[in-house]
């Protein structure tokens, strides 16, 4: 097959290179594009390519106007519009493969490298992910190679050349990319990530009906990264706390001021003690306001382009939703309390529950109080009693407990006698709701996994947890978490449950040793960080601390704007010195030859970069439909210049600039 391809004529080989580039320029869009616009892509680029082998002529345009309409209309059914993000990306994409249906010229060809890059660049807006900007850096390799190659007319030039061409094009316009990036001003949002990037993500919700978490444990994608300014807690403080579900409907637990937007929860009343954490957390985007924080965080998130505010569950809500790669700095305290000590009106909403839900619970908790040890017996004591229900009771904590019906909490605690962590959360605070002490559920992550590589505590979305809150009596709220009475080392140890692998994922990684698997994502992990916090979260305070080590005291855009165009003057003055004083290297006579040998290349001889001008001369003479007195001319004048070179007594200080002025009137006559 390699050898059909080397006969094919060079059009047919570089339309074929081109098409191979274009499709790798295509090929990450195929997830974000309807099915119908990935079809005709590939239909149309093979069409063409059929057409380049075969040699056949390009379809009409009335083809082309035909597709065009049947793509813009395509596009208006599926998005409603011709404008925005999806729709936007969708007509650039068919547009490039409709322009590879009319490459006729190298103008066309041009055109073709215009649309291409800016096709690569809204691979962006999707993702920008280290494997992203890697597919598409080689991605510009491929476009630029395509690039060089259309300049380079003559002959059948190899690929690897132009290859070899573009690559140091690419290194010598690395350290103009590298100082744009530092010092190009950074202008929130447009140099974020659209607010439609992260639609679809899945993570933690407003709301829980039992089993949904239990579906995040399945996603192994990282939720956030964490640093901490020394030693990290222990395991069991390590909870970082999400949206607090007060509010039960039978089915499905809710944020209280969401289900009911007249109520308000008790004052926070936070009292912390102890020494505090210090740590910084990178928060991967997920289209939600949550901050996700250690138990407790008594102070402001320190962070760049957002403000935030504390609920009085403890929770903390960014402005707008998260849609970028987001580091704030924070202080928590493990030893804390919160709520009120005695109660309060407010805590009536941490006990109801809808008539006729789970009356075997409701039943258990009856008999629990006509148990003569916890007739009168206080909150605490009926936790104690729940917890150790869970313990002894034959309870077990799984991923897949199965489908549960209306009476969740009853199935659980009489039926299936197994779950998952939103499972025994939700059972135990409707317990306790009909023991008559106020409870509610908090979703969230709990543990994480060091990355030994960089030291960053990794949390995924498979660390997403649930567990209880209760109110004791001169306590307040107090965390309880009923899963670590059924599995200690989910929140001790932080065993996690793992999926069952399928059979592709057997055959393939089966043989790979588990140490030398989790080495390498842990490698790839910390990379991947470098890239999130060095690349993607190089924000504008950023930029300002880099001028302030630059000896500017108080840096501000005008100082920006005036280094970077310092950087360019002074690119351009080391460009302009470099070609004069390469100029000066080289021989006059030679560059006036090298002027003749290009220009003659372009009037479609087939000459050697390094033939004299009595053989250039030669060849010029065979030439047939070119001018007569052009061509003489032209004679006469690379005779000339062989003569001013080698011919004795022949070299008048002003005869080489005489014959490069001549050269000049002979390329301009028509």
């Amino acid at each position: 097959m390699l050898t059909s391809l080397r006969k094919l004529p060079r059009e047919a080989r570089d339309t074929l290179f081109l098409l191979l580039v274009t499709f790798c320029v295509l090929l990450p869009q195929v997830g974000h594009l309807p099915l119908w616009c990935s079809l005709l892509a590939a239909a149309l680029m093979l069409w063409r390519a059929i057409l380049a082998v075969a040699a056949r002529p390009l379809p009409s345009r009335w083809w082309l106007f035909a597709l065009l309409a049947l793509t813009v209309g395509a596009t208006l059914l599926s998005y409603k519009s011709l404008f925005g993000r999806d729709a936007g990306v969708t007509l650039i994409v068919v547009l490039l493969a409709l322009k590879m249906l009319e490459l006729r010229a190298r103008r066309d060809a041009f055109v073709v490298f215009f649309l291409g890059f800016f096709t690569l660049l809204t691979n962006f807006f999707y993702s920008q992910s280290l494997l992203t900007a890697g597919a598409m850096l080689l991605a510009v390799l491929g476009m630029l190679t395509a690039l060089v190659n259309a300049h380079m007319p003559v002959g059948r030039p190899p690929l690897l050349q132009a290859a070899r061409t573009a690559g140091w094009m690419a290194l010598l316009g690395a350290p103009i990319m590298v100082a744009l990036f530092l010092l190009f001003p950074r202008m929130a949002p447009l140099w974020g990530i659209p607010n439609d990037a992260m639609r679809g993500r899945s993570g933690l919700s407003a709301s829980m009906l039992v089993g949904t978490i239990a579906d995040l444990a399945l996603d192994d994608s990282i939720a956030m990264r964490i640093r901490f300014h020394g030693s990290p807690p222990a395991a069991s403080d390590l909870y970082f706390r999400g949206p607090v579900l007060s509010s039960y409907d039978g089915r499905e637990w809710r944020v209280l001021s969401t289900a009911f937007p007249a109520r308000r929860p008790a004052p926070a009343n936070l009292q912390v003690r102890g020494e505090g954490i210090r740590y910084q957390v990178t928060l991967e985007p997920n289209s939600r306001p949550w901050l996700m924080l250690l138990d407790a965080t008594p102070g402001k998130p320190v962070m760049s382009g957002f403000d935030a505010t504390m609920t009085p569950e403890l929770q903390w809500l960014a402005d707008r939703p998260i849609t970028e790669l987001l580091r704030y700095d924070a202080q928590s305290y493990p030893d804390f309390r919160h709520g009120p000590l005695q109660q309060v009106p407010a805590l009536q909403d941490d006990l109801a529950l809808p008539r006729g839900s789970n009356p075997r619970t409701a039943q258990l908790a009856a008999d629990l109080r006509r148990d003569t040890r916890y007739a009168n017996a206080d909150g605490a004591a009926l936790v104690s009693a729940a917890l150790e229900r869970l313990r002894h009771g034959g309870y077990r904590y799984t991923l897949d407990p199965g489908v549960y019906g209306q009476h969740s909490a009853d199935e659980f605690w009489f039926d299936r006698k197994e779950g998952f962590c939103e499972h025994i959360a939700s059972s135990f605070v409707i317990l306790m709701r009909e023991l008559g002490v106020p409870a509610r559920v908090v979703t969230g992550y709990q543990g994480g996994e060091i990355n030994p590589i960089d030291g960053f505590l990794v949390v995924r979305q498979s660390d997403a947890h649930a567990w209880a809150e209760v109110w004791l009596a001169g306590i307040g709220w107090a965390r309880i978490d009923p899963t670590a009475a059924v599995a200690p080392g989910r929140t001790g140890a932080m065993e996690r449950l793992q999926a069952p692998s399928g059979a592709i994922a057997r055959a393939l990684f089966g043989s790979v040793s588990p140490a030398l698997a989790l080495r390498a994502r842990a490698m790839w992990e910390a990379v991947n960080n470098g890239w999130n916090q060095w690349v993607l979260n190089y924000t504008q305070g950023k930029q300002f601390d880099l001028l302030r080590g630059l000896g500017f005291v108080s840096p501000s855009w005008e100082d920006l704007s005036y280094l970077l165009i310092g950087m360019v003057v002074l690119a351009s003055l080391a460009g302009a010195a470099w070609t004069l004083w390469d100029r000066s290297r080289q021989d006059p006579w030679l560059r006036l030859l090298g002027a003749a040998t290009s220009h003659l290349q372009k009037l479609g001889l087939s000459v050697a970069p390094n033939s004299p001008p009595r053989r250039l001369a030669e060849q010029l003479s065979q030439q047939r439909g070119s001018s007569e007195p052009a061509r003489m001319a032209l004679q006469s004048w690379l005779l000339r210049l062989e003569a001013q070179r080698y011919a004795p007594g022949n070299h008048q200080p002003d005869g080489l600039a005489k014959l490069r002025a001549e050269f000049k009137r002979l390329i301009q006559r028509p």
